[in-house]
């Protein structure tokens, strides 16, 4: 056997952008723009979920609950979506086989890591008004400190009003933020561990500093913040306690780079594989199985909740497709279940030259090399983690390769030095074939995550593949 030959033999992960025509540069830069505008809109789940309804009710998608109430049959071709308290959200293209033959599957997060505002938030100190937080998710406290900060969410009030909040965004908005030690006098600060140079409890936000005109009232910098939201959103300082707003970094998703390779964005864990796999589902038409696209809420918190993936959300779903095709039975249900396909959407690590020692480069994601897929995540001895059968992962080669995208393979990081999760394994629980598959981060977990808009356009090819094939 000679050189060549040889060569042959080995396994090269090549750049996507070697393979790109000018025309599908074109493509590859049309979708990060679309990419930067969702991701500019769309920092909360609540957010994602209602972006994501309104252009897949312009794409023919009807939502389910109606058509329970009506008593409407479903029929292949049908499409449909499900809202789960306004924060997850199913879809499906229903498939000419039988249900119970199994789905194709796309699975991925839309909550992202944060500060909530905690349920009594508002108070003054020395004649400045604060917001005080708890931070959702695994974040570098740090991180947070001494950035502009927007507020997104609901606040709903007793008579089940529900009023919608942003601030921060608008360019005349005004931000907030969380102070930090000035380096003078930072010496005590400067000497403890990342872990404990910004502590939990001191991630309060700054909301204000002008008081009330009355001098002798209390809290007059609290009660002129509290005049300002009740003149501007009717709300009174107990509607805290029935609201959601989280904290977040303000300002737009932006392209990255001198020559604008990447996308710099909030919430790209998990919003970006969210994103592509809702592009790659509106694609689908008539197809052989029933296709689903899952995106779900609490991941970053262990997926727990009525709106997480330990709920029974997604199979109470199935269970009311298959009502409305009439053939439900609770083993068709489970048949339908075990018998399907997934791919839990959810980033992975990028290898970074300021950080090499993390990662083992022969087992590890780079950009603008595609698609990745882990084998298994979880953390040290694989704790928690899926871990795929290679005969699914064989499939996968065979129509990731027919359909020529690019993709890699990784783990996150080596063995010793943590590891995370994803929904992987809750839907594994069901028999079904699961194996992660998502995009490569830099910063991930960070106010600022950056990813390769080559690894985009091939993920969305991948997912449409996936649908098409499995």
């Amino acid at each position: 056997m000679n050189d060549k030959q040889n060569s042959q033999l080995e396994k090269e992960y090549n750049l996507a952008w070697d393979k790109y025509t000018d025309e599908d540069l074109e493509k590859v830069f049309q979708l990060s723009e679309r990419y930067i505008e969702f991701m500019s809109k769309c920092k909360t789940e609540r957010e994602c979920a209602r972006e994501f309804k309104a252009i897949a009710e312009k794409f023919g998608y009807r939502d389910l609950a109606d058509l329970i109430k009506e008593h409407k049959a479903l029929k292949p071709g049908d499409k449909v979506y499900a809202d789960k308290m306004g924060k997850s959200l199913a879809l499906f293209v229903i498939g000419r086989e039988p249900l119970e033959n199994g789905m194709t599957i796309l699975g991925a997060h839309i909550d992202s890591p944060r500060l909530d505002l905690k349920q009594n938030p508002l108070y003054e100190d020395t004649d400045l008004a604060l917001l005080e937080t708890h931070y959702y998710g695994g974040i570098k406290k740090y991180q947070w400190v001494t950035m502009p900060l927007a507020v997104h969410g609901v606040v709903v009030k007793k008579d089940g009003t529900c009023v919608n909040i942003v601030i921060g965004e608008d360019e005349n908005d005004p931000v907030l933020g969380v102070s930090d030690l000035l380096i003078h006098l930072a010496s005590n600060q400067m000497s403890k561990t990342l872990a404990k140079g910004v502590e939990g409890e001191n991630l309060n936000v700054f909301a204000g500093s002008i008081p009330i005109k009355d001098t002798e009232a209390k809290n007059r910098v609290k009660q002129n913040i509290l005049r300002l939201l009740n003149e501007e959103y009717k709300i009174t300082e107990e509607d805290f306690v029935s609201a959601e707003l989280e904290i977040v970094p303000a300002g737009r998703a932006r392209h990255y780079g001198l020559d604008k390779s990447m996308v710099m964005a909030y919430g790209q864990d998990d919003r970006i594989c969210a994103y592509t796999s809702f592009e790659a589902m509106m694609e689908v038409k008539n197809p052989e199985k029933t296709c689903v696209t899952l995106l779900v809420d609490k991941e970053e918190i262990g997926s727990v909740g009525a709106t997480g993936m330990h709920s029974r959300f997604f199979e109470n779903t199935v269970a009311e497709i298959a009502n409305l095709l009439g053939d439900y039975s609770e083993l068709k249900v489970r048949r339908a279940l075990t018998n399907s396909k997934m791919l839990s959407s959810d980033v992975s690590a990028a290898f970074d030259p300021n950080y090499p020692e993390v990662m083992e480069k022969k087992n590890c994601a780079y950009f603008g090399k595609g698609i990745v897929f882990n084998k298994y995540s979880g953390s040290r001895g694989k704790s928690g983690s899926n871990d795929a059968n290679p005969e699914f992962i064989a499939e996968i080669r065979r129509i990731m390769d027919k359909y020529n995208v690019t993709w890699q393979t990784a783990e996150l990081g080596k063995v010793d030095q943590g590891g995370g999760g994803t929904i992987a394994y809750i839907l594994a629980n069901y028999g079904m074939e699961v194996i992660d598959a998502g995009i490569a981060l830099h910063n991930m977990h960070a106010p600022w995550e950056v990813a390769s808009k080559a690894d985009i356009y091939e993920a969305k090819k991948a997912y449409i593949a996936f649908l098409k094939e499995a």
